[in-house]
């Protein structure tokens, strides 16, 4: 019996009862992982007319909701759930939260480009945090970059490029704290598995 305000019950593994009546069990979360194209805004309705994430969700009754965003111009891992106290975490700067990207980019970045990038640089009125990078290739006077970083700020990425003087070309988010993209095809989703969940939830606390 709970006699202390502010008692906090899980209802998917407490029964829970009021007045001697058993509140339904939620059983209705869900974790789906999309591979969001280029061309599709990450949200759930858009008064421009733009293709939405919600567009490409085809079977999923349950209303759930992007976490984190990706621009239109940009793809890769979107993470969308109802979960609401996960989805506050893996976005929440407090939890530092990895998330790894694939970028093609304009320009030879030289180690002073990248010394940059690794310790920060000032956008938006603000230094970044340090990000991991490292370079996958150069070619034709352009380069592919793998770079890690655990804040959310808008635009991030294509920002701190820009500032060290390489305009981003193609970006593709392929991680999400220990969520991977993996094969996934361009547009479509599927259910994380219940170890996903775990170590997802587990990354922030959860369990």
């Amino acid at each position: 019996m709970v006699t202390e305000l502010g008692t906090k019950a899980d209802p998917r593994t407490d029964r829970i009862t009021v007045n001697g009546r058993p509140l339904p069990v939620v059983t209705d979360l869900q974790y789906i992982i999309l591979n969001k194209p280029v061309g599709v805004v990450t949200t759930l309705s858009d008064p421009e007319g733009r293709p939405t994430v919600r567009d490409l969700l085809h079977g999923v009754r349950a209303r759930v909701f992007p976490v984190g965003r990706l621009d239109y111009h940009s793809a890769g891992l979107l993470l969308l759930t109802n979960d609401g106290e996960l989805a506050l975490r893996l976005t929440h700067p407090r939890y530092g939260i990895a998330k790894t990207y694939r970028v093609k980019v304009r320009g030879l970045p030289d180690e002073g480009a990248l010394q940059r990038l690794r310790e920060g640089v000032y956008i938006d009125g603000g230094k970044t945090a340090p990000a991991q990078v490292r370079v996958l290739e150069v070619r034709d006077r352009k380069a592919r970059l793998e770079i890690t970083v655990r804040e959310g700020r808008r635009r991030e990425i294509r920002q701190m490029c820009e500032r060290v003087g390489l305009p981003v070309e193609k970006l593709v988010r392929i991680q999400l704290g220990p969520l991977s993209l993996g094969k996934l095809a361009p547009g479509a989703h599927r259910e994380l598995t219940m170890k996903e969940i775990g170590v997802l939830r587990a990354a922030v606390g959860l369990l």
